[in-house]
Order: structure tokens, then sequence, then C-alpha cells
């Protein structure tokens, strides 16, 4: 881990060079891929039924890294399969649904701010803000108790780190991960309650869902929502402190913190890149053409930046852009936390704005410190005054 002067942190050199709206580049395992980082292209593959996700999950597709997506998974299917999956959880996800859960996510961030206050300047906001409360969100939705939290972070923090750990620790974490998600649905069975958890159980007992795909849902719902969530707290708040102008005039004008939002995660996603997808026959995508087997992945980090699409495509706008970004993906495979991940980030930053005022980078050699390694982008230090 170190700190870096690019606001965008570490980058491996696949995203950062050349400027074509697609190149082939070479996975950190070894395997060739197409990356499309031009905007309506990336649009285009998102929503084109000839690049497929569970093609990708096969053992023969190339790889981006050593993870091994799981055939049970919904993000790893298509077609009727994907689309029975995700209606048996698209109800947790309504608008309904999260906007009632804005009371939990205030009181859970007024209680993280309170220990940020408590520490006093200096204080880290990853570390008593940004790391906790998703995954404090994420257990209360699912159901998993508090007392286990601790256990689920330094399980799903290895999984998601594409370089540290050796395989066979991965796999034993996976494991541990698979059995306590086995224990805790027993547990479900027994004593339901009103949570995502239970209600998975129950599509399983009405027969909707297999005893796998009911374990694959729960800790795919948990991972994917967990260090994304971390990460764009972490990358939505050093946005705002390394641009004074922006940060004041939210102090000052509360109101738009919604469309400044928006613009967050445009312009600094924690998702640099998609899952990828393979393609079932020849696909022309502007001036070259995939060929059958071949995969493809798409960097919403470019494509949000696209001046072709965004205006000031470089600069926050208060006022918001005029067209949707790709941080949440496109299409079927959009990701369902997306209410969820905003509700947090707009709470975390109306209730941070408003009780630090004066809130800025401590002054220390590093009050940054980026995380490296891993297939989103985030910090693992953030250091504040105030």
């Amino acid at each position: 881990m170190r700190c870096t002067d690019n606001p965008l942190g570490p980058l491996p050199d696949f995203i950062t060079d050349g400027t074509e709206d697609v190149v082939r580049f070479v996975t950190p395992v070894g395997d060739t891929m197409w990356l499309v980082r031009g905007y309506a292209l990336g649009r285009a593959v998102l929503t084109d039924k000839r690049f497929s996700r569970a093609s990708a999950a096969l053992p023969e597709a190339p790889k981006f890294n050593d993870a091994e997506p799981a055939a049970d998974s919904m993000m790893s299917m298509d077609g009727s399969r994907h689309a029975r999956l995700r209606r048996i959880v698209s109800g947790a996800f309504s608008t309904g649904r999260i906007a009632a859960m804005g009371s939990l996510v205030e009181q859970l961030t007024d209680q993280h701010l309170d220990e940020v206050a408590a520490h006093g300047p200096g204080a880290d906001l990853v570390a008593h803000l940004a790391a906790p409360l998703p995954l404090a969100v994420l257990c209360s939705l699912l159901g998993v108790p508090p007392e286990d939290s601790a256990r689920f972070r330094g399980w799903i923090e290895v999984l998601f780190d594409i370089t540290d750990g050796s395989p066979q620790d991965k796999a034993r974490r996976r494991t541990a991960l698979a059995h306590y998600m086995k224990d805790l649905v027993d547990r479900k069975r027994r004593e339901p309650q009103d949570d995502l958890l239970t209600t998975l159980i129950d599509a399983h007992d009405r027969g909707a869902l297999t005893t796998n795909e009911l374990l694959t849902m729960g800790l795919t719902l948990l991972m994917a929502g967990y260090e994304t969530t971390v990460g764009q707290l972490g990358l939505s708040v050093l946005s705002l402190l390394t641009d004074r102008d922006v940060y004041e005039e939210l102090v000052a004008r509360p109101d738009r913190i919604a469309p400044a939002v928006e613009e967050l995660l445009r312009l600094n996603p924690a998702t640099p890149l998609t899952f990828p997808r393979v393609a079932l026959q020849p696909v022309r995508l502007g001036n070259v053409t995939v060929q059958a087997g071949e995969a493809v992945m798409v960097a919403p980090l470019h494509g949000n930046r696209d001046a072709k699409v965004f205006a000031e495509p470089e600069t926050l706008r208060l006022t918001g852009q005029d067209t949707a970004h790709l941080t949440f993906g496109h299409g079927v495979h959009r990701c369902l936390g997306a209410p969820l991940a905003r509700l947090q980030v707009r709470i975390v930053l109306e209730r941070l704005l408003r009780r630090f005022p004066t809130l800025r980078l401590a002054a220390v050699d590093t009050p940054v410190v980026w995380k490296e390694g891993l297939a989103t982008r985030g910090l693992s230090q953030l250091l504040v005054d105030w």
C-alpha cells in the first residue's frame, strides 16, 4: 500500500495507457481481453446478448484474476436464469424498501461520527466510518447478527484482494464463509425474522431457489455490497477534501448534495471495471472485431469521463449531468444495490459536512493511503483534521 498524488490513485498500466475506445490488454493472470473505454460502446456491450456472463464463468474462459466465479451466482447467469434470481431479491432493493432504511443509516452514521469526534483530529475516516458502516447496513439487511460482522469483514477483504494471499488461503476462507452462511440459514429457518435472508429461505422452501443458489445469493449480496461501498465512501469524501470550493459550497448549500453524489459516483467510481463477458459470436466494436470466445470488460472509469458525452467531463458539476454514468453498470445486470449505495453516500456526506464543516486532510506526511491489489478501488486510510 502506498500514497499517491494521482487523484485517481494507483491504477494498472492497461487502464491508463492509450486513448482508443477499445484496446487489447493482458490481465493480471496473463490472459488477453478487450477493454472498452468509450461510453457509447460500453453501454452497447452491457446490453448486447451476444456478450455472455455465463460463458465468462466457464473454466476455459479468459480470466481477469484468480477468483473463481460461482456458477450459481446471479452475476454469472444470462437470460431467464438470471431474471428468475433477480426477481426474488429485487423487492428488497425497491425504492420504498431502501427509503425505509434511511433512519437506520442515519443512526449508524451518527454513531460512527461520534467515534470520529471522540478520537479527535487525526481520526481515520476509513477505520471509523467508511469501513464499518456498509457492513453494519448489509448485516441488518440480510439478518446477520452484529456480533458476527468482524469475522465477515476479514473474510470478505481477503477474497476481494487479487494479489495478497495464496489460492489455498483464499479457498479456505471461501469455505469458512460458506459454512457460516449455511449455519446462519439453518438458524434463520428455526427463527425467521423480517430480513432478506429469511425471504431467500422462503423462496427456497417454495422451490424457487436451490440450496446452492440460496447460499450463493446470500454470499453474493453481502460481498458485492460491502467492498464497493467502503471504497465509494472513502473516494467520495477524498474528492471533496481535495476540492475546497466544492466542499464549502456543499456546506453552505446542502440541497446540492444529491446531485453532487451522482457526480462523485461518475468521477471517482469504486468499480473501475465491470465483470468480464465472453463473445458468443464475432462482434464489431468500433474499429475492432471481438471474436467468439474472446472476453470483454467495460471501464466505467473511462466511460464516465468521455468528453463526447459529458459536459466538462473532468469537473464535478453541482448542477449534475444530462447523461447517466456507468458506475453501477447498465442493462439487465445493472447493480441491484445502487439505491442502497446512493443512500449511504448521501447520508454520510449530509451528516459529515454538517457536523464537520471545516474538515480537511490531516497535516501529516501520509494522510491518504490507497488500497492496491483489489478488484475495486478504495482507501485503507484517510486521516482528517477539523
